[in-house]
């Protein structure tokens, strides 16, 4: 399967959420360590930054996202799951340009590359709550 640009950013930002979440360094920290695939160029590079960037950032309003929609705790969540969720979450709230079909999918396909049998389900489950709610609000 053929990898896009922005498929390769958010896989890459799955990793670096990951390493963020579990050792607590400072995320431009552990940009530069991703950085370095040659596939991860121009606009895909700056996607992938702006998301380890932005969703620092924003850590507390897109985890009260997901506890609003998960069946557990945000800190009981699944450390993969969890970073997939995030970047699902942020795409949700602040790309506004990605369609939700796309961020869901995108979510799934991550998921099933780093999570568990059954870790994408979840993923898709919680990401369907977050679009419909937010689909709701902007009404």
């Amino acid at each position: 399967m053929a990898t896009s640009g922005r498929h390769l950013a958010r896989r890459n930002a799955a990793q670096a959420l990951y390493q963020w979440d579990m050792t607590g360094q400072d995320a431009s920290n552990i940009k530069s360590s991703f950085i370095h695939d040659e596939r991860l160029q121009g606009r895909y590079r700056d996607y992938f930054e702006k998301l380890i960037e932005e969703i620092p950032l924003n850590i507390e309003k897109i985890d009260s996202d997901i506890a609003g929609h998960a069946d557990r705790p945000v800190e009981k969540l699944d450390p993969l799951e969890k970073a997939i969720l995030r970047i699902g979450v942020y795409e949700i709230m602040f790309q506004i340009d990605v369609p939700h079909s796309v961020v869901v999918n995108e979510a799934i396909e991550i998921a099933k590359l780093f999570c568990s049998d059954h870790g994408y389900k979840y993923v898709n489950g919680v990401l369907d709550k977050v679009v419909k709610d937010y689909k709701l609000s902007q009404n």
